[in-house]
């Protein structure tokens, strides 16, 4: 592959991201302790060692994001892009919290010092750009600029500044149009507009994807096979991470545990009036199922497989609830929070008032 991003140094932060959502999505202690603790040090010394600090904050020597530019000298940017930047804030953000529950409080608190020192993330009127000084110019297969909106979440929309920043981001994205994307770009996406909440956007990208870009063995062909209807690209290689892509832009558009809450139906289409899903799996380690009817959210079921603290998004404003006494339930701004036990079913459904 070509170098800028097969060598690139926050590849290894990009893995680290891996073991924390093995980690959170599993709440498992051993593999944090074996796996997770050890892998996020090594990593983290190895980006402090090679960040050099300047006047006013951190830079990397050369910096890159997936294939703009592609194999040329201008793949290489003498600041921060986007994508290196939002991976390094993720990783001593996410080291902190590894830390801190381990026990390692100190070492916790000297790599958040760390994180100081790294600036914030670039953007401007056009939103999230490629790089400083460096707007998104074209059409461009790959979203890596997002990362701090999906997958990272970096970026969300329940705060305000955020929102804009995330809203200008696509309508960039939109402005420049999908003629130099492949397949795995029109599901990638879907997950981004999901993160907006525009579930309408994300179902149009995704039925893209399946109509132009999928054969009829369902494999992924990056060139658009109905005569480059919405890409100029109609060759046929296979890459298996679109699949991946558009079942992911789903479970974006069903369930959301980015933030410091569960939500259920986040970007779900007008036209989708009937909806429902089974133990998807939350951060948390919480087994989420949900109903729609009409159009009107009828039941939420949450197992709980290790027990603790269970923070979700009501979906509805009455509800009644059987699995834990109501008294031990605390709803704030709509968010109900609860302590849970492991193997604990909770249900709330609503109450029609």
């Amino acid at each position: 592959g070509w170098i800028q991003y097969s060598m690139s140094p926050t590849t290894s932060a990009w893995l680290a991201q891996h073991f924390y959502w093995q980690w959170k999505y599993s709440m498992d202690k051993t593999f944090l302790k074996t796996k997770a603790y050890p892998y996020f040090s090594e990593v983290a010394e190895f980006i402090d060692n090679i960040t050099k600090q300047d006047e006013d904050n951190r830079r990397l020597p050369l910096s890159s994001t997936p294939e703009y530019n592609d194999n040329n000298i201008k793949a290489w940017f003498s600041n921060w892009t986007n994508y290196d930047l939002a991976l390094v804030q993720n990783l001593f953000d996410e080291i902190w919290e590894i830390y801190f529950f381990s026990g390692d409080e100190n070492v916790a608190k000297y790599w958040h010092r760390i994180k100081d020192d790294i600036p914030e993330l670039y953007s401007n009127e056009t939103g999230l750009t490629i790089a400083v000084d460096q707007n998104l110019e074209h059409s461009h297969r790959h979203q890596n600029h997002l990362h701090a909106i999906h997958p990272l979440g970096i970026l969300n929309v329940e705060d305000s500044i955020d929102k804009i920043v995330i809203q200008n981001s696509l309508k960039q994205i939109e402005k420049l149009g999908t003629r130099q994307w492949v397949g795995y770009s029109f599901a990638w996406i879907a997950s981004i507009y999901a993160r907006a909440q525009n579930g309408d956007s994300a179902a149009v990208n995704l039925r893209r994807f399946a109509t132009n870009f999928v054969s009829s063995n369902s494999f992924h062909l990056n060139g658009d096979q109905k005569g480059g209807q919405y890409a100029d690209a109609t060759y046929r290689p296979f890459t298996l991470e679109g699949n991946f892509a558009f079942a992911q832009g789903i479970h974006e558009m069903l369930l959301q545990s980015h933030k410091d809450f569960i939500e259920v139906f986040p970007a779900i289409p007008k036209e989708w009036k009937n909806v429902s899903f089974k133990t998807l799996r939350a951060k948390g380690a919480f087994l989420i199922s949900a109903k729609k009817e009409n159009g009107i959210p009828i039941e939420l079921k949450i197992r709980s497989e290790v027990g603790g603290i269970l923070r979700i998004k009501l979906p509805f404003k009455t509800w009644i609830n059987t699995g834990i006494d109501r008294s031990e339930i605390k709803v704030a701004n709509g968010i109900a929070e609860m302590k849970t036990m492991k193997g604990q079913t909770i249900t709330f459904k609503n109450a029609f008032e």
